[in-house]
């Protein structure tokens, strides 16, 4: 029930944005719904084009999953390798920063020239603008492990790597965790971007095309169809985090029995 009570804010905030958005267009006019068309539109065009939609989602999710799965392996790989290795931090780190200050525009058509235009280059899209969240939650989790228990590890002569899996990665966990939340939203945002140069098929596709044959409507359904991947995909995230690190959400002071 408390669950429920704590949903209705954010529920009453959505229905009155679409409520707004519905009467800001009526206000402005039919012309304007060409460009930036009405909530009742676009629920309409869900429905009608349902199969298309469904099967560009089908797509885009593919290279989604995929795409984070790919970040979370190599960024948390590349965080535990700079964990170990001052040297190596100072040097990944500005090239890491540099690779999330280029556009995507900029190298996806090249690597659709590069590596085709099947999923692959998507895939590299997605991983290139996700894993920079993952790697930089997962070494400041890994680094703000308590030195207390460091130190207490070291006074029963544990070995540096039985120190690191005991104690410092699942410390780091719940910053993992963190990580991927923030690659989900980002992943979504690269995969349409990919989209747009060299596919044919995809939500990004879809938004790409819909505007230009004055299908507004359907272009902004896919876009709703995004948003709410997106929400799933946090929401589950959140989950699996409270399933798999439930000393995470203890309140404080309370005992594990």
């Amino acid at each position: 029930m408390r669950r429920v009570w704590r949903g209705i804010p954010a529920a009453i905030l959505l229905l009155a944005l679409i409520g707004a958005w519905e009467l800001y267009v009526d206000l402005k006019g039919s012309t304007f719904s060409l460009i930036l068309p009405p909530p009742h539109q676009v629920a309409k065009a869900l429905y009608t084009d349902r199969s298309l939609l469904w099967s560009s989602f089908l797509v885009t999710a593919q290279e989604v999953l995929l795409g984070i799965l790919v970040a979370t392996a190599l960024g948390a790989v590349l965080s535990v390798a700079i964990h170990f290795s001052p040297t190596l931090r100072r040097a990944t780190y500005p090239l890491m920063v540099a690779s999330q200050a280029v556009p995507v525009a900029v190298f996806a058509p090249a690597l659709a020239f590069w590596l085709g235009f099947g999923i692959l280059p998507k895939l590299v899209v997605v991983a290139v603008v996700s894993f920079f969240s993952i790697v930089v939650a997962t070494t400041a989790g890994l680094a703000a492990v308590d030195p207390d228990l460091i130190k207490l590890m070291r006074t029963f002569d544990a070995s540096r790597m039985r120190t690191f899996w005991h104690v410092e990665l699942p410390s780091a966990l719940p910053s993992v965790f963190t990580g991927a939340k923030i690659a989900v939203a980002v992943s979504v945002i690269g995969a349409v971007f990919a989209e747009y140069t060299g596919s044919n098929s995809g939500l990004g596709y879809v938004i790409l095309v819909s505007q230009p044959q004055l299908l507004a409507a359907r272009g902004v359904a896919a876009t709703v169809i995004l948003c709410v991947f997106a929400i799933a995909l946090f929401g589950l995230l959140g989950l699996g985090e409270r399933l798999a690190l439930p000393w995470a959400y203890r309140p404080r002071g309370e005992i594990a029995t």
